[in-house]
């Protein structure tokens, strides 16, 4: 039997972040309809009723009924443009992948649009609600407040680095912001499948439990296809590291340090504190395991721009702990939050936060070993027209 190629690992993927976007397209834009007009079809609810029970999305609808009372119709622009989004990303994904590039900028101008409105509609929200008035609480509320940030500074970089022409920045960029995006259906489906795994839980305990990784796992998920497509063993005017051994090591100790504050303080709170902490260093540790393998593969292998840009991110990883541990107590200071939400709150946004540091560094990264080239092709000087001599001619 033969080996899966590469190839075929990048086209599956494809296939299957499609069939997700196309299946939660109409989830979306039919979601919030039945809190306008009672009685009006959505495929969401009737999709949950089924994969779960009926009383698990009575309980649900209840639960948001009150804070999206005042901004309805925001959150259904939010929510209708959200699955247009769905539609439009696989589009652009294969518009690039086809070089078709007049679509790809045409779509990119619908897309680029269609973030800003649809997020403002979910910031419309997020302004008109309180965190502890907000559909699963304060940390939930963070969080959204987390994502709508990056998603726009995610576009807006993206379109600076297009307009720029760097194109394998703008290609990093907007696959950070489509990772951002793309928590929305994963968070459907946990909605479906925890229930399962952790019965009893109300889709407000859901969604505790699933904001402690989804922001690691779309930023890892950004990151392997940001690698899949660029096969460059060295960029131009990129030399040495920003993140040599020594940093590396410093921040990997200083991210044990602070796992380790993380851990004792979830566990003080029982089970419910255990069960949050599963949920976030399972798929910590299987980020942080792939990074550093691919970082050390690559280093082997001689790719010194893949080493290169796999250690920015593994350093990354490793200090997303130490910031959830400093944003914690900011959260129960400034929002008056008790301990476990402060908690849960910072430990959600940390590896989002450091994934979107590091996508900066490395835009960086490039930016400036293309400056150096620049001052040294001007510093450079310019060879002379050496004149010629004229042929003495001889006497008659």
């Amino acid at each position: 039997m033969r080996r899966p190629t590469n190839s075929t690992w990048r086209r599956a993927t494809m296939i299957a972040v499609t069939v997700v976007c196309l299946a939660y397209a109409p989830i979306a834009m039919t979601e919030l309809w039945p809190y306008a007009s009672p009685g009006a079809p959505a495929l969401g609810e009737r999709v949950m009723g089924r994969v779960v029970s009926p009383h698990y999305v009575t309980d649900a609808l209840a639960g948001r009924i009150a804070p999206y009372r005042h901004s309805l119709v925001p959150m259904i622009v939010h929510s209708v443009l959200g699955g247009a989004l769905m539609l439009l990303g696989p589009a652009q994904l294969l518009t690039a992948a086809r070089r078709r590039t007049r679509l790809h900028r045409t779509l990119g101008v619908v897309f680029a649009v269609t973030v800003y409105v649809s997020m403002a509609g979910a910031g419309i929200y997020l302004a008109r609600t309180a965190p502890k008035d907000a559909f699963s609480g304060p940390a939930f509320w963070i969080v959204l407040a987390t994502l709508l940030v990056g998603t726009v500074m995610s576009v807006t970089f993206g379109i600076l680095a297009a307009v720029g022409g760097l194109p394998d920045l703008h290609q990093r960029w907007m696959l950070l912001c489509y990772g951002f995006l793309l928590t929305a259906p994963l968070l459907r489906l946990e909605w479906g499948f925890l229930p399962r795994l952790l019965p009893g839980l109300t889709m407000e305990q859901i969604n505790q439990v699933a904001i402690m990784h989804l922001g690691s796992v779309v930023a890892f998920g950004a990151l392997i296809a940001s690698r899949a497509r660029d096969r460059r063993t060295t960029v131009e005017g990129v030399s040495g590291s920003w993140a040599p051994l020594p940093v590396l090591v410093v921040a990997q100790l200083a991210g044990v340090v602070a796992l380790l504050w993380i851990g004792r303080s979830f566990v003080d709170f029982g089970a419910t504190g255990r069960r949050l902490l599963g949920a976030y260093l399972l798929p910590y540790a299987v980020s942080y395991a792939v990074t550093a393998v691919n970082a050390r593969r690559a280093g082997r292998q001689g790719r010194l721009w893949a080493r290169e840009e796999w250690r920015l991110h593994l350093t990354a990883l490793c200090l997303a702990p130490v910031l959830s541990v400093g944003a914690a107590p900011v959260f129960q200071r400034a929002l008056g939050l008790d301990r476990l939400t402060a908690l849960s709150a910072g430990v959600a946004i940390g590896c989002g936060l450091l994934a979107f540091a590091a996508t900066t560094v490395v835009s960086l990264r490039v930016m400036y070993g293309r400056e150096l080239l620049k001052r040294t092709a001007l510093a450079a000087p310019i060879p002379t027209p050496r004149l010629s001599t004229p042929v003495a001619q001889g006497r008659p």
